[in-house]
């Protein structure tokens, strides 16, 4: 699909979107505000994985960071919301670069594996120290962004849009060529002058800077932090899976995979455990044949017209 294409139907779909809670129940509100943060999550991650070709296995390492940093703030220190969520993005952009400078030396599925194991280490000292931290309970927060499901869902539905237009519009800069380019070959770029490890690490920034803030608003949004809401590996692999069955390098398609996810997983909620299966199956199935996404699956289909 062309950029402008895909302005467009981004414009159109966020102004339909806007105008559901005047036709739908809190229940449905809460269910898209949800999904709405995992769509930044999987955005944030497509502009690494997708345009740097570095494969991170721990995205809700960042969420959690930023996640945390802000809940614990706000609960023991009375940070209002906007202070929390800013220092949450600022923890994740932090722990961000002190795990990608070492691990962007590192080359194949070293950087992986050293992602997937940072989060396995925030999981456990959270989890150890569930006195301070709340642990699987959960850490209950003071403040909230709103009691009202409608002020929720546009707030979340705005951040969403305006993280989808900078990130889209990143991806289609400059910079957002040069990565594409060192993912794809970075000794060729490299060869044409190009900081291929100073780029990369800027990528892992920006994707940080988003994944910390979704995060810390998700939390205020719930009112309490847990480590199965946004730091198990589990999170991890559904944001994954989100990006890739939206389509890859296209950053708004992720957005969209997130969506089909959190809704197609509550729809399928009274098959119990098969509706997991029946979802992972679906995805499967999506990334086998259309490697392309959900995206992919469109533009062919336009062009066949």
């Amino acid at each position: 699909m062309s950029g402008r294409t895909l302005w467009t139907g981004f414009l159109v779909a966020l102004a339909g979107l806007a105008l559901l809670p005047f036709g739908v129940g809190g229940y449905v509100l809460g269910l898209m505000t949800l999904a709405y943060y995992y769509g930044v999550f999987a955005m944030a991650w497509d502009l690494l994985f997708g345009f740097a070709g570095e494969v991170n296995f721990g995205p809700s390492f960042l969420t959690g960071l930023g996640a945390y940093a802000a809940g614990l703030l706000n609960h023991y220190a009375g940070w209002p919301i906007p202070a929390c969520v800013a220092a949450g993005a600022a923890a994740a952009v932090v722990g961000g670069v002190a795990l990608a400078v070492p691990a962007l030396r590192l080359s194949g599925p070293y950087f992986g594996l050293i992602t997937l194991v940072a989060v396995l280490l925030l999981q456990n000292a959270l989890v150890l120290n569930a006195g301070f931290t709340g642990g699987e309970i959960g850490l209950d927060l003071p403040d909230v962004l709103s009691a009202d499901e409608s002020t929720n869902y546009w707030i979340a539905l705005a951040f969403m849009g305006l993280s989808g237009a900078i990130l889209f519009g990143l991806s289609r800069s400059a910079v957002g060529l040069i990565l594409q380019a060192s993912g794809q070959d970075a000794v060729e770029a490299s060869a044409l002058g190009y900081n291929v490890t100073k780029h990369k690490l800027a990528a892992f920034c920006i994707s940080a800077l988003f994944s910390g803030l979704a995060g810390a608003m998700l939390v205020f949004y719930l009112g309490t932090a847990s480590v199965g809401t946004v730091v198990d590996i589990a999170v991890g692999v559904q944001v994954i899976i989100a990006a890739v069955l939206g389509g890859r390098r296209t950053i708004l398609g992720a957005a969209i995979g997130a969506i089909f996810l959190i809704v197609a997983g509550e729809l399928l909620r009274p098959l119990g455990q098969l509706s997991t299966f029946v979802v992972s199956a679906f995805a499967l199935a999506v990334i086998l044949f259309f490697p392309g996404g959900f995206l992919g699956i469109l533009s062919s289909r336009g062009g066949a017209r």
